[in-house]
Parts: C-alpha cells; structure tokens; sequence
C-alpha cells in the first residue's frame, strides 16, 4: 500500500471538477490523493495532495515543481488506469472519487471495472448528476421516498430487497441479461447480493447518505 489512512480520502482524477463538487468530497474525506494529472485540479484548489500515483503521462511540468518529491509515485505499468493503480493501492475506510467521470466513456467504463475487480476497496464514484458505488454484501440507506435508484450488474448476481417499488428478489441479473436501472425508493432499503458484482446508481445528492451506509456495513468483501 502507498497510502495508509483512518479516515476516508478524496481521490481526485484528471477529468473536470467543480469547487462545489470538491468542498462536497473533502467535507466527508478530507485527506487528498492525486490520480496522475488530477494532481493540477488539487493544486489550482490549493490542496497538496498527500500522494500523487498513476503513470504520469498527464501530470503536467508545473504540478510536478510543486509537489513533494516523495509524494510522488509513479507505476509505469499500462495494464491498468491510474484509477485502478490508486484503488488498489489506498488503504481507507472509504474513498470518493471525483473527476473519473463526464470527460470520457471509455474511461468511465473501465473505472466502474476497477470498482468490481477490487471489491474489497469501498468507494464512490462522484460525478456531476450522480454517484456510482459496488454493492458490499448487505446495505442499508435511508434515502428519501422517491428518489431514483438504479442497480446495474457487471456479471451474474442475484440479490434481494427492501424498499424499493419493484422488488428484486428472485431475479437473475446479468450485463447482457436483466437490468436494474430506474427503480424507485418506497422507503427505507435494504439490500443484499450474493456477490461483488452490482453497481448502486444514486443522484448526485445522495452522497451523504451513500457513504454513511458504506462506512456502516458491517460485512465486506473480502479481498480478491
């Protein structure tokens, strides 16, 4: 691990961020660590960030003056994104991550692999309309009545719900089979899966709530 932490921590990457959305991430997590080039976004918001990882082939010349040198970790391997090499490497009860999402699909896509092939990291995908995170094994959110959510598997699970208007339990669902998407909260939900392969899709305004819930699931799943 290059990055040991208590607390949860803001993971901010190369895609386009706002003020509102980092001052929303940092009042939950408020350690900073850097995906390649989102070490400029930390630095124009004047943040150093405790740690800069991915291959450096977007971390400009100015953001490098300005960063500690052992702050520094650079993985040259391109197998992977930036985003997995910090996923995997960040030890914390919780990471948000903002700028992975918006700029590019692919990108997009591939951090939300990242999510299911490391599902022992608990983290929030933070984006400008909403927020995407791996089901742990059981989840409880107290979401208000109405409020969209979405479920939508990245391979075969099957799980069961409360709360939700169209019940999950007894489904088969699969990427190229049955989705979630477009549910709706009827009350307090609960839910729980039968294996690390389900993404949550919340409005962006659920990240308080998204991450009380994950910070307070008791099981995880365990490491790959």
């Amino acid at each position: 691990m290059i990055v040991h932490e208590n607390e949860p921590i803001t993971l901010i990457g190369g895609a386009e961020i706002t003020t509102q959305t980092l001052n929303r991430a940092r009042a939950l997590a408020p350690n900073v660590v850097a995906a390649d080039g989102g070490a400029d976004a930390a630095l124009v918001n004047d943040l150093i960030p405790k740690a800069v990882i991915g291959d450096f082939d977007s971390l400009s010349d100015w953001a490098r003056g300005q960063l500690p040198e052992d702050s520094l970790h650079p993985i040259p391997e391109q197998d992977s994104t930036d985003f997995d090499k910090c996923l995997r490497n960040i030890a914390a009860p919780l990471v948000i991550g903002i700028g992975f999402s918006g700029a590019r699909l692919d990108h997009q896509l591939a951090a939300y692999n990242s999510l299911v092939r490391h599902p022992h990291r608990r983290c929030i995908l933070l984006g400008r309309e909403e927020l995407v995170f791996l089901a742990p094994p059981e989840l409880r959110l107290d979401l208000p009545e109405g409020c969209e959510m979405s479920l939508f598997p990245m391979g075969a699970v099957e799980g069961l719900s409360d709360g939700l208007k169209y019940p999950i339990s007894g489904l088969n669902f699969a990427p190229d089979g049955r989705v979630g998407t477009s549910n709706h909260v009827t009350g307090p939900v609960s839910l729980s899966m039968t294996a690390p392969k389900m993404l949550v899709i919340l409005p962006e305004a659920a990240l308080e709530v998204a991450a009380a819930a994950l910070l307070a699931a008791r099981a995880g799943w365990p490491d790959a």
